[in-house]
């Protein structure tokens, strides 16, 4: 139940004390880690992530001004106000993700109700974990229930997509925020972005996944990561002009077509998209090692994964190579790769569940030999998806 869990208490109790009343709705919105597909999704191609039980949680009650009174515990109760019928200014800050979502409701032609919210999350922000994605898809769930806009679970990762793409202006594809609010518990999600079909691929007994923060954080928007998607892009444009007049993105390249027509492209244009056209054929074979419980076929993957985004798409650090390779320094331990948009952020590792504890302590004590700092390591497990509670 939503009730037993620390931060409904805390969301709860903080909404008392600031607003003198009791909230009317607490919604839970989780964030996610990526199995395999990284980075293509904005390539239109395949993911396998899982939701995880860690969330943004936010407690709120509708008010009769056009406007928004939102508190964040975890940034030392930093409070926001900002309009409801009419575009917010941008802030820079936390307050543009629930900012992003009233001006994506706004452009919809839907008219979002006054609100008083406090939120908090246990999601790390800045590590790979979407911690961006659980924050908008929690505000746009509270928003469409107090509204009446009666929007599936599809549209509002959508919506909340796009305010990021457009209002907070980082250009991620649709996997962080579907994933939030489509996720279940048990399974890992197999999502073709561009169809956005999807199938629930139950996860394996006895083993877990193993997320390990690096603690270098990075700014999605302020890095490498647009320069990245423009590079496949012009992979794009360049291979249709070579010989595959017909592809809309990279997911419609095969590895074969890339081999003969690659030549076409510079050398780091080739290899950012020799990762995406690896990477949509390593999301297939992972799903069907899964279904076999093929567990070492599994690790093989992701391992080729994370050596693709290292080589390829060069978007690892030092640090999250010392976390792969001491990961798999551990006996039970199958895989390990970067999750998330690189640049820092985390790993994980897919392990056997008897084998977790001896993994957390020798990535802490390999980490702090090498970086002089230790790694937030926890173990997550396959959540639901975004939900809410009626008081």
């Amino acid at each position: 139940m939503m009730i037993e869990h620390p931060l409904y208490k805390k969301v709860t109790q903080t909404f008392r004390a600031r607003f003198l009343r009791d909230p009317e709705v607490i919604v839970r919105a989780p964030g996610r880690v990526n199995l395999i597909g990284e980075h293509t999704d904005y390539n239109d191609g395949f993911v396998l992530p899982i939701a995880v039980d860690r969330a943004a949680w936010v407690a709120s009650a509708s008010c009769r001004e056009p406007q928004a009174t939102l508190r964040a515990i975890d940034m030392k109760n930093d409070e926001v106000v900002f309009p409801v019928n009419q575009v917010p200014t941008s802030s820079g800050g936390w307050s543009d993700y629930p900012a992003g979502i009233v001006w994506a409701f706004l452009n919809r032609g839907l008219r979002p109700f006054g609100l008083e919210a406090a939120l908090s999350s246990d999601v790390p922000v800045g590590a790979g974990m979407s911690s961006s994605a659980a924050v908008e898809v929690a505000f746009a769930l509270t928003w469409s229930v107090f509204s009446g806009f009666g929007l599936a679970m599809e549209d509002l990762a959508l919506l909340a997509q796009r305010a990021e793409n457009e209002y907070v202006g980082v250009s991620c594809g649709i996997m962080d925020q579907m994933i939030s609010a489509c996720g279940k518990a048990g399974h890992a999600m197999l999502l073709d972005t561009r169809s956005l079909e999807r199938s629930y691929i139950p996860m394996p007994e006895g083993i877990t996944v193993v997320v390990a923060d690096s603690q270098v954080r990075r700014s999605l928007s302020g890095s490498e990561y647009n320069a990245r998607r423009s590079q496949c892009e012009e992979a794009v444009r360049l291979l249709r002009t070579a010989g595959l007049p017909e592809i809309r993105a990279l997911r419609d390249v095969t590895p074969v077509e890339l081999a003969r027509y690659g030549a076409a492209l510079p050398e780091v244009i080739l290899r950012r998209a020799r990762h995406v056209v690896s990477e949509n054929a390593r999301v297939h074979q992972v799903v069907a090692a899964l279904q076999e419980g093929d567990l070492e076929s599994v690790g093989a993957l992701l391992l080729e994964g994370h050596r693709s985004l290292r080589d390829d798409y060069e978007i690892s650090i030092p640090e999250i190579d010392a976390l792969v390779a001491a990961a798999m320094e551990v006996p039970g331990c199958y895989g390990a790769r970067l999750t998330g948009g690189g640049f820092g952020g985390c790993i994980i590792a897919l392990a056997d569940t008897g084998a977790v504890a001896a993994i957390e302590a020798h990535l802490k004590q390999t980490y702090r030999t090498q970086f002089g700092k230790e790694p937030g390591v926890y173990a997550v497990h396959p959540a639901e998806g975004a939900s809410y509670e009626l008081l």
